[in-house]
């Protein structure tokens, strides 16, 4: 089966979360399946769901036989043992011979290629493409076809694909996340959950409070997006030249799915068949009526502000229509006496030759923070790409004045986390004219290095390509990467195992508050179009800063100069007392995240890592004295096991 419009392929891609329900769903009028085999893919947290490898056999047989496509996620992060059961796993699939796989890791590129394998990739909406470089890249490495971002508009859409010649797959309905894809920690820190290992536990559906300059704002589920509804812009998906039309849904019931798919096949071949007299209402009423939660077009014409958030009774804190809770406010854990203990000696049970004293890394926010960091010595100095307001990016002037001043301190220039065809042609003018004083590029996603990997600027990874896995570090180093961060997401075990496996050099967030969620969706427009409700004063952080409330905590977010949220921690990481030993698994860096710090607390953080790093930290306590500035110290994922 397939459809075209003015000769250019049509593909409408349902979900099936088992194989019940895609012997169902292969019969109505998609075109292509999707679903999960028995490991490593984002929806392992039902029982029941997925299929087995003889259920993978016959579904591809069926599928085939009424020529339809199959493709599989194999679209998890990677940890070291995940990774040696994926060589098995992908060796059976090559058997099996779906017409794709859906993946996110970019550990999966490089088994497939050492393997010898035959299998055909697609990059998940996980990997969040969302610019030309990070398309070329993946072409590059074979990639056929990929899941544009979340919040990807069909304008920009149309651009890649023109320029990159790229397949490329759009969700049309469902589930959508008020997250930019991959960089949600949330989860993983508060709950050892992965959201990018398949376990989130939707904190973005909690109940928050949202408090700014004093005052209390009625947004009680600021963060709760619509699903996602296209049905009525079938023609702007089609003119967009986008390939594959993706509805989600893998963990939706049979009868639901079969009949939401039928819709959008009908609607499909009504405008195929006749677009001019083509009618966009057509079963719009019963798709309304039958929804989960309240329908949005998302970002689909742009950005939509607090009209993408849902502030009916199914989509807010209970779990679609059932009336269940999916998960509640949780504390981030206090940073214990016990756990730090034991971390302690599990790490010292995988510690390896040492590589020599690590160097210590500062990311600041302005210049009076890098003044600091250079008046004391630090080993490098990151100036960031997003910068918080109500501070200014750093100018070209900035950036002289420090080259002028920095001595032994290495000084590294980074990128936004999500880069534009506009911030490639900012950077690209920088970078390709006068030698700027710099001693390397901060890389945030694939494109930026194959765009800047012969500019001659050493180049670092950032925290944000989660890095989970020895071949991913590995494939990222042969891309020209000096040093690589370590995924904030590890848990214990998997960071011992990482370390272990990798000789590659690494580095650390060991202190301050990184970024939990990173998106688009800006929450202080909640203020700014809302009357208060009451009054009240933030507890940690100054009332000029907007924070999300609950009754475990409140966490503080900024937003930076392109208007983008970063969500941060409500108490500080503080990994002090485990130096030595991470020293002992070969980290080559350890980095104070100091965005938020003013110039005299970071300075006072600074000298206790510097004698920690030096061997002349105070033993009074497991800190050394180190007093937090906010709610307490957490460990984040490094707590779980």
């Amino acid at each position: 089966m397939a459809r075209y419009f003015n000769g250019k392929e049509i593909e409408l891609l349902a979900p099936a979360g088992t194989f019940d329900i895609f012997k169902e769903v292969i019969q109505s009028a998609c075109d292509a399946v999707y679903f999960g085999g028995p490991v490593l893919n984002m929806r392992m947290m039902r029982k029941g769901y997925n299929l087995s490898h003889e259920e993978i056999i016959e579904a591809i047989d069926i599928a085939h036989s009424l020529d339809k496509k199959v493709y599989i996620t194999v679209n998890n992060l990677f940890s070291e043992e995940d990774v040696e059961e994926a060589r098995e796993y992908l060796r059976f699939l090559d058997g099996a011979r779906p017409d794709a796989l859906i993946v996110q890791d970019m550990a999966v590129l490089e088994l497939i290629r050492e393997m010898g394998l035959t299998l055909h990739v697609h990059a998940s909406v996980m990997m969040n493409v969302h610019n030309l470089e990070m398309i070329y890249a993946l072409r590059d490495f074979g990639v056929t076809r990929v899941v544009t971002s979340r919040e990807m508009d069909l304008q920009t859409a149309k651009l890649l694909g023109q320029r990159s010649g790229m397949e490329l797959e759009y969700f049309i309905h469902g589930d959508m996340c008020s997250v930019h894809g991959a960089n949600c920690y949330f989860s993983s820190q508060v709950f050892g959950m992965s959201s990018n290992r398949g376990k989130c536990m939707k904190p973005c559906r909690w109940d928050y409070r949202i408090k700014r300059d004093g005052y209390v704002f009625p947004a009680e589920y600021p963060l709760a997006v619509k699903d996602m509804f296209m049905y009525e812009h079938l023609p702007e998906l089609i003119e967009s030249g986008i390939t594959s039309f993706k509805i989600e849904g893998r963990m939706r019931d049979k009868e639901f799915m079969v009949s939401l798919v039928n819709s959008y096949g009908a609607a499909l071949d009504r405008y195929i068949d006749d677009p001019l007299g083509f009618d966009r209402t057509v079963d719009s009423k019963e798709l309304h009526k039958n929804r989960k939660r309240d329908f949005s077009t998302a970002y689909a014409f742009g950005k939509p502000g607090l009209s993408n958030i849902n502030r009916r009774y199914e989509g807010t804190g209970k779990f679609y229509s059932t009336g269940k809770v999916f998960s509640t406010p949780t504390a981030e854990r206090e940073l214990s006496e016990k756990r730090v203990l034991e971390l302690r000696e599990r790490l010292a049970e995988a510690k390896r030759a040492p590589k020599g004293k690590p160097e210590l890394a500062v990311r600041v926010n302005n210049m009076d923070q890098a003044r600091l960091v250079l008046e004391m010595g630090v080993d490098s100095l990151y100036l960031p790409g997003d910068v918080f307001e109500p501070d200014q990016p750093f100018t070209k002037q900035d950036i002289k004045e420090l080259g002028a001043i920095k001595g032994q301190t290495k000084l590294y220039l980074g990128m936004p986390r999500m880069m534009t065809e506009l911030h490639f042609d900012q950077y690209d003018h920088l970078l390709n004219g006068e030698r700027l004083p710099i001693d390397g590029l901060m890389i945030t996603n694939l494109g930026a290095i194959r765009r800047y990997r012969g500019t001659g600027y050493p180049m670092i990874g950032d925290v944000n390509l989660n890095v989970y896995n020895h071949l991913a570090a590995e494939l990222y180093t042969g891309l020209g990467l000096e040093k690589l961060t370590v995924s904030p997401e590890m848990t214990m075990e998997h960071f011992a195992a990482f370390t272990s496996h990798c000789e590659l050099p690494l580095e650390v967030v060991v202190h301050g508050t990184p970024a939990l969620m990173y998106m688009e969706h800006d929450l202080f427009e909640n203020t700014e179009v809302m009357e208060p409700i009451g009054e009240e004063d933030n507890l940690y952080v100054n009332n000029s800063v907007l924070v999300l409330k609950t009754d475990k905590g409140e966490n503080p977010v900024y937003r930076d100069q392109f208007g983008r949220c970063h969500l941060l921690f409500s108490k500080e990481l503080c990994y002090l007392p485990m130096l030595s030993e991470m020293s002992g698994l070969g980290i080559s860096s350890f980095r104070i995240e100091g965005a938020t710090y003013s110039t005299e607390e970071l300075r006072t953080i600074i000298a206790a890592y510097q004698a920690a790093i030096n061997g002349s930290g105070g033993q009074e306590d497991l800190l050394g004295g180190l007093k937090p500035v906010y709610a307490g110290y957490t460990l984040g994922s490094l707590q779980f096991n």
